[in-house]
Order: C-alpha cells, then sequence, then structure tokens
C-alpha cells in the first residue's frame, strides 16, 4: 500500500516558495501511535 492509497485527500501545508532549509523558529507537532505519552507530558497547563 503506498502513502496516497491511505490517505488521498491529504494537503500540504506548506508556503509555496518557502525555503524550509533555512534558519529560523518552526512548530512541530508529533503525534504517536493510539496517542500513547512517549515524550513526557504536560503539567499545569
Amino acid at each position: 500500500m503506498n502513502q496516497s492509497d491511505v490517505n488521498p485527500q491529504r494537503k500540504s501545508i506548506r508556503l509555496k516558495g518557502y525555503d524550509y532549509s533555512k534558519p529560523g523558529c518552526y512548530f512541530v507537532t508529533i503525534v504517536t501511535k493510539n496517542r500513547d505519552d512517549l515524550f513526557g507530558c504536560v503539567k499545569d497547563g
């Protein structure tokens, strides 16, 4: 099964023409299988 078969309606949210290899601030979201807490948890907000 190839990736396009899994979720064919998924669209890229990247900015067209933006060079993501440049230094900058990036927000990264990681979700694990079954949303297991592998990286710790947030306390007090």
